[in-house]
């Protein structure tokens, strides 16, 4: 799952900002071409794209970062849900 969850996070954000090269272990944030109202349409895309809810305290910027921190909260909700 993480592998898929990083691939659709991904291509969400090549197709926003498709001049950007970024590695998965990249923080969006620092290279500066994502702002806090991207934040928001991330949190939006994972909640449909994943059938998943994000907790109020899982919102906070850490888990938004990277490709990578994205598709671990993904695991983590998703994980959750099952259990």
């Amino acid at each position: 799952m993480s592998n898929d969850a990083r691939t659709e996070i991904r291509t969400f954000i090549t197709t926003k900002f498709p001049d950007v090269t970024f590695s998965d272990e990249e923080d969006i944030f620092a290279l500066g071409f994502v702002n806090s109202l991207f934040a928001m349409e991330l949190v939006m895309f994972i909640e449909k794209a994943f059938g998943t809810r994000i907790p109020n305290e899982e919102l906070h910027l850490g888990n938004f970062r990277s490709v990578a921190l994205m598709a671990d909260l993904v695991a983590r909700q998703t994980s959750a849900a099952v259990g």
